[in-house]
């Protein structure tokens, strides 16, 4: 069964830094796409960032305008959102997801979610 686990959220301050991870296991093959989302309180969950297998991220939300950057190591079935100069409006839960086939950022095309993780921006 695949499954996604979620780690590195935390509390940081603003302009600061943060890496998450999503771990992928259970998964056939590789060519499935792996999208980062967030909710924020109160709001729809919203596309992040997403990549395939190939590392392409085109079709995918970016409305981090440049802060956020998505990268993926299929060897160790990872992919990482590294996120910089945070703003307290980052503050959500950050989830990945899978789909099999190219990137999109419709999160209704997501077949497999992980847990999700908070992330907080405050001083």
């Amino acid at each position: 069964q695949p499954q996604l686990v979620e780690s590195g959220g935390g509390v940081v301050q603003p302009g600061g830094s943060l890496t998450l991870s999503c771990a992928a296991s259970g998964f056939t093959g590789h060519y499935h796409t792996i999208g980062w989302f967030r909710q924020a309180p109160g709001k729809a969950r919203v596309g992040v960032l997403c990549i395939s297998d190939s590392g392409d991220t085109r079709n995918c939300a970016h409305s981090v305008k440049g802060r956020f950057t998505i990268s993926r190591d299929n060897a160790e079935n990872t992919v990482y959102l590294q996120m910089n100069s945070l703003k307290p409006e980052d503050t959500a839960v950050y989830y990945c997801a899978a789909k099999w086939g190219g990137p999109s950022d419709y999160a209704d095309l997501y077949d497999y979610w992980g847990q999700g993780t908070q992330v907080t921006i405050s001083s």
